[in-house]
């Protein structure tokens, strides 16, 4: 039907529209600016879940664009991109409000809040593009659309980290777009199709493919953090607090990591990356940039600073589920995409309300915090007791199917001693966080006369990192109710890919 059709191009529409409209705003208009961001973002989420639910019943939602050279533009909602457009429309509403409060006041927020919306809209393009050249529009727009709010600031810092994720970013395009030009002149299409579809070709031309398969992991490596690159991540960390959080939960590596799932298991296909061999070279480097990340988060005393490092880790736990090929894995990986994004985006969140409430960047500062940010300082720890694995919060469910995915796919040998030492470095660098929040004396801090709860973050700055820091709870002790994350996935393994 043409209406549902058109859903996939409402929905990204909706934060174009929202951009296109605030960038013409003035600066005292804030609260027309406001109505607009929640309005755009309340919208998308409402589309997407209506798409969510067709697709479920075997609905399809399909926009295409064709061109005479073949390489068409195509929109479509299918099982794996309802799983990054929820997860985007979702956290872009939670992340408007937190960015509402930590802005509020601040120069340049419709150039601010236009380039936000525009980034969300790019990372719902990625979600929905239904080939790898729409895919790769989108994935380039992406880039354009972050590095305004990198350099927002427009400190020397903020402009060297621009600088640097440019850089990289471009890099990793340009890597892409030649994988994506080599397999279009060799198969002729890149339509995104549950299994994959390159076997024959890969048995014809293993050469070829493998080259294709490093260029396209190549570009997509930037996004995803991947060794070695990873190095702009961390740098990035100047930008403000919900920059921060888009690019770690929402939109800049999730867009990577979802293309790495896109190109293993809808381009190539598990028996293509089986027989070309690729598989296994790519989980390995997702091993080890999982343990390096967790080493250099281990050394770091700049909150965001360990929170970058950190997801340099745990971002890998989805290229690893997705290149072990089996299909718990593959669960673990797709759990992981979204349980992940909720973590992580709580920790921003609450890094933002210490920076933004008490001027708290360092690890060293939080001592005693529990007292003074109670709300904010229990979302934090559930947040990072979710990172660790810590049973039933949702970390431990994407955990427990990655161990059983490398047990599956045979490589348990050290698929899971990798997990483990994550594990164990994930607690050695977020459990002294802990301490210091709740068992430490405050050094130099007092309140003033004032309860803890008079200390707190502003409403539109601690309701999001609450609210998320519920989903964290409620991801891992409902994680077996239809509609969640994990059954998702089940679902997905078993109907759409046939595993």
């Amino acid at each position: 039907m043409m209406g549902q059709g058109l859903l996939p191009m409402l929905t990204l529409g909706t934060s174009l529209v929202a951009a296109v409209f605030i960038f013409a705003l003035r600066e005292h208009q804030h609260r027309l600016r406001t109505t607009v961001n929640l309005a755009a973002a309340l919208l998308k989420l409402t589309l997407v879940v209506i798409m969510g639910w067709g697709v479920a019943q075997g609905e399809v939602y399909e926009l295409r664009w064709v061109f005479r050279s073949g390489l068409d533009i195509v929109l479509r909602a299918d099982q794996l991109s309802i799983v990054f457009a929820g997860l985007s429309s979702m956290l872009w509403l939670c992340t408007t409000i937190f960015a509402i409060g930590y802005l509020e006041g601040s120069p340049g927020r419709s150039r601010f809040f236009g380039f936000f919306s525009f980034c969300v809209a790019s990372t719902m393009g990625v979600a929905l593009a239904g080939n790898l050249f729409t895919f790769l529009i989108f994935y380039e727009i992406l880039t354009l659309a972050t590095y305004p709010l990198v350099v927002h600031r427009g400190t020397r810092a903020a402009l060297n980290a621009g600088r640097t994720y440019v850089t990289y970013a471009l890099a990793g395009g340009a890597a892409l777009m030649v994988g994506v030009v080599w397999l279009h002149t060799l198969a002729g299409t890149e339509d995104f199709q549950p299994g994959g579809y390159l076997l024959e070709n890969a048995r014809t031309q293993p050469v070829a493919l493998t080259g294709i398969f490093v260029l396209l992991v190549a570009g997509l490596g930037v996004k995803a953090a991947l060794m070695p690159f990873h190095s702009w991540l961390p740098a990035a960390m100047v930008a403000p607090a919900p920059v921060s959080a888009l690019l770690h939960a929402v939109a800049v590596v999730k867009a990577g990591a979802f293309g790495l799932i896109r190109v293993i298991h809808d381009l190539y296909g598990p028996e293509a990356v089986q027989y070309l061999g690729v598989g296994g070279p790519l989980a390995v480097l997702a091993g080890i940039t999982i343990l390096y990340g967790s080493l250099r988060a281990l050394q770091q005393q700049d909150l965001k600073r360990r929170l970058a490092f950190s997801t340099v880790s745990q971002v890998s736990y989805i290229t690893l589920g997705a290149a072990l090929l089996g299909p718990a894995a593959f669960i673990g990986a797709i759990v992981h995409l979204i349980h992940q994004g909720i973590m992580k985006i709580t920790l921003f969140f609450c890094a933002g309300n210490y920076a933004e409430t008490r001027g708290i960047h360092r690890i060293d500062e939080l001592d005693g915090m529990g007292r003074f940010m109670p709300l904010t300082s229990a979302a934090f720890s559930v947040a990072a007791l979710g990172m660790i694995g810590v049973p039933p919060l949702a970390g431990f469910i994407s955990k427990w199917w990655l161990g059983l995915g490398g047990l599956g796919a045979g490589q348990g040998a050290w698929v899971v001693p990798v997990l483990v030492a994550s594990t164990l470095l994930n607690a050695a660098y977020f459990l002294p966080i802990i301490n210091r929040l709740w068992f430490l004396e405050p050094g130099g801090a007092t309140v003033g006369g004032r309860s803890p709860w008079q200390q707190e973050a502003h409403a539109w700055l601690l309701w999001p990192a609450l609210f998320t820091g519920v989903l964290v709870i409620l991801a891992g002790i409902l994680a077996s109710m239809p509609f969640s994350p994990l059954v998702w996935a089940q679902f997905m393994v078993r109907e759409v890919y046939g595993l």
